[in-house]
This record gives structure tokens, sequence and C-alpha cells, in this order.
């Protein structure tokens, strides 16, 4: 039989020891193929369909199952990243919707925390930057993790990042400190210091611990003595104006009327001067007889007797000193009392260009040389013209005055940061003395003979006014620098 048709299973047959014979049984493969086909073929249709229906269902639960899940997901990855506002869009009605919902309340929350916090932060660093006092936070390895513009001067450099030791010199007060702080692990200071011959600081170290004790960093302060010096001064000089300003009040009241009555009083006095004059002097006839030759009330000085006109000229002295004394008044009263600020975008190249004019015959006669540097690009200032006007001449004028024997002056002007602009008033002159810089800016100060004090007060005052600030060095016999700075003019 074919072995490919047939398949035969054999069984012998025996008695005891003895076979007598087999059993074969024989069963056709086209048979079993037969029906295993009708058998598996209903079969594998089912299957198939039971796959196909099984990833059918598959893929609608896992869309509605899953899907959430991505989005949750993507939510937390977009909420890491520090985005503001993330929300989920999951529908409500089950686990996943209130899940939803309480995520998106999370990220509200967040978000208002952050904007709260971004706020704090901008408020501080603006805070920080405009400190007067120099801050540097240093890590335990020495170096610098931030720095404040003020500090940066210190260190002459953005220094972030960067060891302290490669910023500073050895010796310096402040490099030395702070390392006294990291090998010691003690705050140090308040220590004064003299870092230059015009530059005086006050350090101070303070140890900044983690929770475990351990030292995370070092903050560093300087605090600039030279300007707690100017600050000082300046609250002396607020005190001296509220107390003029109490006194020019009576005297506005006071004097003023008072002045105001002896210059009518003196006019008067002069016409009936004049009037008993010619009524006492004889008239004269001509001796021709076509007419007289009299006095009106309108001749001249000149014809009136000597003791009427000795009389005038006293008349004409003391009217002289009354307006000069009702002058000082008003002086006093411009000083003290406020004036109204017309602020305005002015263009500083072309104020002192007009200034210059004004100064150059003041300039001639002491033979001194006027130099301006100030470009057309730079920025305008936000100030009023006439005010402004009046500070930039009196400096240049006291700086002509204080080179009798001739010399240079020049004015400089450049943009600075923190939207400022710098005009400098540079002279070769005598200088001031060094105990009388403090004093300069004082009311009623003055080293000239005939000066009033009341001139470099009048400058303080209108820098104050605009927001500015006003420096002065000078140096005996070598001249004296004026630096003022003004807010730049905001963009329109």
């Amino acid at each position: 039989m074919d072995p490919d048709v047939l398949v035969e299973v054999r069984q012998p047959l025996s008695l005891g020891d003895t076979p007598f014979g087999s059993i074969r049984v024989g069963v056709s493969t086209v048979l079993m193929r037969q029906a295993l086909t009708e058998w598996l073929y209903p079969t594998i249709v089912a299957a198939a369909i039971a796959l196909v229906i099984a990833i059918i269902v598959a893929g609608v639960l896992a869309e509605r199952l899953l899907r959430p899940i991505h989005v949750i997901r993507s939510g937390l990855t977009r909420l890491g990243k520090g985005e503001f506002g993330v929300t989920l869009d999951l529908p409500p009605g089950d686990e996943f919707g209130e899940l939803g919902s309480f995520f998106n309340t999370v990220s509200q929350q967040l978000s208002a925390d952050r904007s709260a916090l971004a706020g704090q932060k901008a408020n501080l660093q603006v805070a920080v930057e405009h400190l007067e006092d120099a801050v540097a936070l240093i890590n335990p390895m020495g170096e610098v993790l931030f720095n404040n513009p003020a500090m940066q001067a210190t260190l002459g450099a953005d220094g972030i990042g960067k060891p302290i030791a490669t910023l500073l010199p050895g010796g310096h007060p402040a490099r030395t400190i702070v390392e006294e702080t990291l090998a010691s692990h003690q705050s140090r200071g308040p220590v004064q210091a003299s870092i230059r011959e015009d530059v005086e600081l006050l350090l101070m170290t303070q140890m900044i611990t983690g929770t475990n004790g351990e030292l995370v960093g070092v903050l560093l302060v300087a605090r600039n003595v030279a300007y707690m010096s100017r600050v000082q001064s300046m609250l002396a000089y607020s005190r001296k104006l509220v107390n003029l300003g109490r006194l020019t009040a009576g005297i506005a009241h006071e004097v003023k009327n008072p002045l105001n009555a002896m210059i009518i009083h003196l006019e008067l006095l002069r016409t009936k001067i004049r009037s008993a004059a010619q009524a006492a002097q004889p008239q004269v006839v001509a001796a021709t007889g076509t007419g007289t030759l009299g006095l009106s009330s309108t001749a001249p000085v000149a014809t009136l007797p000597p003791a009427a006109q000795s009389a005038l000229e006293h008349v004409e002295v003391i009217e002289s000193e009354i307006r000069r004394l009702d002058g000082v008044v008003q002086g006093f009263l411009k000083f003290t009392r406020p004036e109204d600020l017309r602020l305005a975008p002015v263009r500083v190249p072309e104020l002192l260009a007009a200034i210059q004019q004004v100064v150059e015959p003041e300039a001639q006669k002491n033979g001194v040389k006027v130099s301006m540097d100030c470009s057309d690009g730079l920025p305008p200032v936000s100030g009023d013209a006439g005010m402004l006007r009046q500070v930039f001449l009196n400096l240049a004028l006291n700086a002509c005055q204080a080179m009798p024997q001739g010399g240079s002056l020049r004015i400089k002007c450049a943009p600075l940061s923190r939207q400022r602009v710098e005009v400098r008033v540079e002279d070769t002159g005598v200088g001031i003395a060094k105990e009388h810089l403090p004093k300069i800016f004082d009311l009623y100060f003055t080293t000239k003979d005939h000066g009033t004090g009341i001139g470099l007060s009048m400058v303080y005052r209108i820098v104050q006014l605009h927001d500015g600030e006003i420096e002065v060095e000078s140096t005996q016999g070598r001249g004296t620098t004026f630096r003022v700075l003004l807010p730049q003019a905001a963009e329109v």
C-alpha cells in the first residue's frame, strides 16, 4: 500500500509466548484531509471574525481608556516645562473627567502662584539692582553666583560664574573678608576699608546655611560710606530749606510790602522837592518884555538850585538801595518757592550751544578757551529748558571766574546706563579747598569776595527737582569737575 495514501497501524497477536497473527488498521490520508478540512474551515473563519471583532473592540476601548491618560501625561509634561494656564479637554461624567477638572484647578492655582512669584522676583530684582549698597552671593568654592550693578563696579566686571580670587587682587579687603568667612564659617564685619583715596566702603559678610547646617554660600555687602555722607548732607540741606521757607514767608509779608510803600513815597518826595524848588525860585522876566522865563514842574534837574539837586541825589541813592534790597528779597523767594516744572524733551547739545554764546565774552575776558564735546545723537533729557539753562550757565560762568589767569573750560556729554545722561563741566582753575567741598551747595556759603552763596544752591535745587544728581571733584591748583546726571526723556 502506498504510504502517502494510507496510514497503517499494526498490532501483533500472541498466545503466551507464541505469536499467531496480527491486526492491521489502515486509514486513507485523503479521507483524513477532507475530514480535517471540513472541521477546520469554519473554526478558522470563526477565529478570524473573532480576531477582527477583538481588534475593533480593543481599539475602541484603547481610544476611550488610553486617550485620557495620554492627555493627562501631555498636560503634566507641559506643566513641568513651566507653561502657564495648561488645561485638559476631557469629557465630564466619569473618573477621568473628574481628574481633568481637578488638574485644571491645580493648574490655574499654579499659574496664579507663578505669576505672583514672577512679579515678586521682578520687583526684588529691580530693588536689588537699584540698591546703592553693593551685593554679591558667593558659593562655598568662592565663585560669584550673583552681583548687582553696584557690586559690578566694585569687582570691576560682571563676575557671575567667576572665582572672586580672579576678580579682586590679593589683599583687597572684599576678597579678604570673603575668604575669612569661607574658612571660618563665621560672618564678618562690618569692616571699614579704603579702596582708593576717594572710595571708602563698609564691608560685611553673612553666612548662608542649608537645612542640615552646611554652608551654602556667603552674602557680601559693601556700603559706600561717601554716599551715606551725601544722604546726610541732603537731609541737612532739606532741613535748612524748611527753615528758610518759614523765614522767607515772613519776609515776603513784612519786608516786601514796606519796600513797595517806600518806593512810592520816594517818588512823591522827589515830585515835592522839584515843585518846592520851582515855587521858591523867582521868575525871571526878559528885558524885552516878550515873556517870562520860569521853571515849570517838568523843568530839568540842572535848572534846580544846588540844595534841591543834592536832595534829589540822596533820594536816588535811597531808591537804588531799596530796589537792591527788593532784588535780594526776590532772590530769596525765588530760591525757596518751588517753581512749576514744565517738563519736556530737551536736546542738551542745542541748549549748551546757546549757553556757549553767552559764556564766550566772559571766557575771552579771562583768557579761557571753551570747548564742547556733545554729540547730536545724544538722547534728549526730560527737563525744563529754562531751568537747565540756568544750571549749566551758572556752572560755566563759575568755571570762567575760577580761571582769572586763563585756562580751558570743557563741557562733555555722554549717555549712561539706567536711562541717564551725563554732562561734565571741567575747568583748569584754582580748584576748591578740600575742607570747602562738603559746603559748596550750602545756602549762603561762598569763597568769593562779592558772592551771595545762592548760585550753587540754586543749581543743586534745580538738579534735585529734575530727579537728577550732581557731583563735584576738585583739586587745588588743578581744577574742578562738576558732573550732572539727568534722566532721559521717555520715548514717544
